[in-house]
């Protein structure tokens, strides 16, 4: 029995460690995907490769598994490099312009399609009397 029972000790030791790094790294990929890369700028922090990327995801992974709470990492990290390093940033006077930009962008182009469609409705001719006393002549 005790044959046994070395190799499955051992054996749940070593998962123990694997089960919590898989974990942590759930933890890094889950808030590295919140967070945008400083160098690609339009890949967050998960899809780049970029060598600042790797150091940033290392650097996150470090902080989680000291005991920092995700909320402290993100705070830490705006802290260090600004709202841009935040892939959805939040609304302040700053970023108004970032959050409304678009609808503003949409109800412009709306007014210029109105303001196009409303000069291309032109209004019916307006005949002439000598055109109607035609247009009569004919239709008789």
């Amino acid at each position: 029995m005790a044959r046994f029972l070395f190799p499955a000790i051992f054996l749940y030791c070593g998962l123990l460690p694997a089960q919590q790094d898989a974990a942590l790294e759930k933890r890094v990929h889950d808030l590295a995907i919140e967070l945008r890369c400083l160098v690609c700028q339009n890949q967050t922090l998960a899809d780049s490769n970029a060598p600042l990327a790797v150091d940033l995801r290392n650097q996150v992974r470090e902080q989680l598994k000291s005991g920092k709470s995700e909320r402290d990492v993100v705070e830490f990290l705006t802290a260090r490099y600004g709202d841009f390093v935040l892939y959805r940033p939040p609304l302040k006077a700053s970023t108004i312009l970032l959050w409304t930009g678009p609808f503003l962008l949409l109800a412009f182009g709306l007014f210029l399609l109105f303001l196009r469609i409303r000069r291309k409705a032109l209004p019916p001719p307006e005949l002439s009397e000598a055109d109607r006393e035609r247009a009569a002549r004919l239709l008789q």
